[in-house]
């Protein structure tokens, strides 16, 4: 059966013909049939829930309108401040630790009418590509058990595949939101930096952490945007201009619109991958599109910036992490044996391991080899992204190499899970808007995700395509 939109229930909410009560049952149903098998959240808020559904339905009673969103159950990445509420990171560092507040995204979403079911795993902090690093177990693919969701918002990609919840949201660094939903057939977008408040989401690299929805349509995931977008005085990154409706947007079609084909992007998508994407060029063509042929040099180099840039970034963000303020805290001998013993205790692998690169890449006589460097490369990327723009409205990339890998194929190699991430990280060092949209299976009938890319507030034309791309999917029309 297919899942209700977020449109149709909040549309049935408002109408009075849904019972806000009923629709988070049927959710809670779900979970209760499946979280075990599949772990995408670290807590399910159902005592919250049923309140927060219970006050939508008496509002509808009194006549009011709760808001777009009435009645939709939505899961939160776990790295999303909620009051009271724990927000661990899928750490040990935070474990049981209670935000004094919201953060902004959950407070529109809340504003708008949605129920928020629970707080999503993720690997830890956001370090990872297939939520195998979480403090509290991994999650698995809902298509596939035996398979990993894709990282690090894979519990958030999960929730929406699974039906947990009918949208979710998850952060961007490198990647995090379009890769699991490639991973697991659902839509997810990253958009331009500032576009959605960061205020409230823990940071991982604060120059490239954005924001996003997944959600079953494209429609949907418009909808959310419209309601978390905008800016916000609390974060000093948030875009002040008012944005227009992405859901008026894809209301046009793609007659004209120039979808560009990267000639010299790096190798290694799988054949199956390879296809799709050919398949969604043609579905753009035929739905009135041009495709052109533009190049993006520096494209290749983005995975050796990104880690030399995001962890640099992250060896200052988790510095805070010292057990003296909140957290965790080993007592020992002295204050700094205790920082020592903290970390070691309440830090996974990886996170150590990004840790030490980034304090590494900015440590005295490495920082203009390496940092420094790698901000230049940054300009390029964007530089070469910017002239591509001025031939092309977007551009097509598949958003993973792969279909959903099974699980430990890649953790013992973190070079070859990085490499999970070469088709999405480009676009968060050049701060431009992204997209994956989902278009067929591949490799055992699991599902393929093709990436549209977009220029500064690209968002528009973006989501015209990926509507195209749905309707030729015949999920929409």
């Amino acid at each position: 059966m297919t899942p209700r939109t977020a449109i149709q229930i909040a549309a049935g909410v408002r109408a009075g013909t849904l019972k806000a009560a009923d629709v988070l049952e049927e959710h809670l149903a779900r979970i209760d049939a499946r979280e075990s098998d599949v772990h995408a959240f670290n807590l399910v808020m159902t005592d919250q829930a049923r309140a927060a559904a219970a006050a939508i339905d008496a509002a509808v009673a009194a006549g009011n309108d709760p808001g777009p969103l009435a009645g939709v159950p939505v899961a939160l990445k776990d790295n999303m401040c909620t009051h009271g509420i724990p927000t661990t990171c899928s750490s040990k560092m935070l474990q049981g630790w209670k935000p004094p507040y919201d953060a902004t995204a959950v407070i529109r979403l809340a504003a708008a009418g949605a129920v928020a079911v629970g707080k999503t795993n993720l690997d830890e902090f956001a370090m990872g590509s297939s939520t195998e690093n979480s403090a509290f177990g991994p999650t698995r693919n809902p298509h596939d058990l035996s398979r990993v969701p894709g990282g690090s918002s894979g519990g958030s990609a999960a929730a929406v595949a699974a039906g947990f919840a009918s949208v979710s949201l998850g952060s961007d660094t490198g990647g995090s939101i379009r890769q699991p939903a490639a991973l697991c057939g659902v839509v997810g977008v990253k958009p331009t930096y500032g576009y959605v408040s960061r205020y409230g989401l823990v940071a991982f690299a604060s120059s490239l952490d954005q924001i996003g929805p997944f959600t079953h349509t494209v429609e949907d995931s418009a909808l959310l945007l419209d309601v978390i977008g905008g800016h916000d005085i609390l974060d000093s990154t948030s875009i002040p201009a008012r944005q227009p409706s992405l859901r008026d947007a894809i209301k046009q079609d793609v007659t004209g619109l120039r979808v560009g084909r990267i000639t010299d992007l790096p190798e290694g998508a799988d054949p199956d991958v390879a296809e799709r994407l050919e398949a969604a060029f043609d579905a753009l063509r035929a739905a009135g599109a041009t495709i052109v042929d533009v190049q993006v040099p520096a494209f290749s180099y983005g995975l050796t910036a990104y880690y030399l840039i995001a962890p640099a970034e992250a060896s200052s963000n988790l510095a805070r992490y010292d057990g003296v303020r909140y957290g965790l805290r080993v007592n020992a001998a002295d204050t700094n044996a205790m920082y020592g013993a903290t970390r070691v205790a309440g830090f996974g692998e990886e996170v150590q391991r990004r840790i030490m690169l980034g304090t590494y890449a900015l440590s005295a006589g490495y920082y203009d080899a390496y940092y420094g460097k790698a901000l230049k490369v940054r300009r390029l990327i964007a530089d070469d992204f910017d002239r591509a723009y001025q031939h092309a409205d977007v551009l097509l990339t598949p958003t993973s190499p792969t279909v959903a890998f099974p699980f430990g194929s890649k953790s013992d190699n973190p070079f070859a899970m990085y490499l999970c991430d070469v088709y999405t990280i480009p676009t968060n060092l050049a701060g431009h808007p992204a997209m994956s949209v989902p278009f067929g299976t591949g490799a055992e009938g699991l599902p393929v995700g093709v990436q549209i890319l977009a220029g500064t507030l690209g968002e528009p034309q973006m989501f015209r395509a990926a509507a195209a791309l749905e309707r030729a999917m015949g999920v929409s029309k």
